[in-house]
């Protein structure tokens, strides 16, 4: 059914995702489709790497931990943007198509009053891009 599956993520929140990373998992094994995680980082330096090559080699080691993990087929995205917190909706939007994913399994929050005035991360993507989303709470 699902060909390819990617799952945004935050490494500096990595230890949050752990219900979205087992569901992308299982997902990836009952439908044989590769996982590719994806993440959105500056070109500035960060905790997470002082340049964008930095951070692709940590999402790299990220992405191959998941495997070995959960014995599935995975790679990685680096995208840099300028400004994250404000381009990462348009970042993933444009993933998704480039990287062909026609499944996105993403972490959510619980809604709150905010939300109903700015969408969500994953309501942007399912209305603007082609993919089911599936948002795992947890």
């Amino acid at each position: 059914m699902y060909k390819k599956i990617m799952v945004p993520v935050d490494l500096a929140h990595a230890e949050k995702l752990s219900h979205a990373l087992d569901t992308a998992a299982s997902l990836s094994k009952l439908y044989q489709a590769p996982v590719t995680y994806v993440g959105v980082t500056a070109s500035t330096p960060g905790p997470l790497g002082h340049n964008p090559g930095e951070y692709d080699q940590k999402l790299a080691a990220f992405a191959a931990g998941q495997a070995d993990a959960h014995g599935i087929e995975t790679g990685n995205v680096t995208v840099v943007s300028h400004d994250p917190a404000t381009d990462l909706d348009d970042a993933l939007i444009r993933t998704v198509k480039e990287t062909g994913s026609d499944l996105v399994v993403m972490a959510t929050h619980i809604p709150n009053v905010v939300d109903h005035v700015w969408p969500s991360n994953g309501g942007k993507l399912a209305t603007h891009t082609d993919a089911s989303v599936f948002l795992v709470r947890g």
